[in-house]
């Protein structure tokens, strides 16, 4: 159940693995709880009548990713983001969890005590909530911080964070348009993965 008297961060990634220059992107989206169902809705009206399913960055073409991209950025919210590398191949859990442990002390910092994660497997959900768990340690004692796994078609907020990882991504990979658009509401830390 998600409650809105807590911060919450949605969040979503996009990665690249290579021998040499991969990398993980871990986007949080935090939104006030009183703009969430305007951002569902803003979300809801980009996948338009696309299907059920939804809405993702790897699906639009370049202008319904720029048209995405400057929809989030006109949200009123705030999008921290860590950037993990390198990513060699088969080493995307390591890097994962190396930027989600980041994340938590930076969502920590802007007082976030809830953080929805997209469903996968059983027993990737629960490394998520073990990484968590290790990364809760360093923060102060007492501190409240809560990890949920949901399914991504569940709540758009979920899309939210995946044009957030997409445009980060694309701007790791040469493409800078849709990451300028962000400017103004984002904030990247880059982590080492040690893979």
């Amino acid at each position: 159940m998600i409650d809105p008297a807590v911060r919450q961060a949605f969040v979503d990634e996009s990665f690249h693995e290579a021998a040499i220059d991969g990398f993980y992107v871990l986007a949080a989206v935090v939104f006030e709880a009183a703009t969430h169902e305007a951002v569902r809705t803003a979300m809801h009206e980009l996948r338009g009548k696309r299907g059920t399913g939804k809405l993702h960055w790897n699906e639009m073409d370049t202008q319904q990713r720029h048209a995405a991209t400057k929809t989030v950025a006109d949200l009123e919210g705030f999008h921290i983001v860590t950037i993990g590398a390198p990513v060699p191949g088969r080493r995307q859990e390591r890097a994962r969890s190396a930027c989600l442990n980041r994340l938590v002390a930076e969502l920590h910092g802007y007082e976030v005590t809830q953080l929805f994660m997209e469903s996968r497997t059983q027993s990737l959900n629960k490394r998520d909530i073990d990484t968590v768990r290790g990364a809760r340690y360093a923060l102060p004692k007492g501190t409240l911080f809560h990890i949920d796994h949901i399914p991504g078609k569940q709540d758009a907020l979920f899309w939210a964070a995946d044009i957030v990882a997409g445009a980060v991504r694309a701007h790791r990979e040469g493409i800078e348009d849709y990451r300028r658009l962000l400017d103004e509401c984002l904030y990247e830390v880059e982590v080492m993965t040690d893979c």
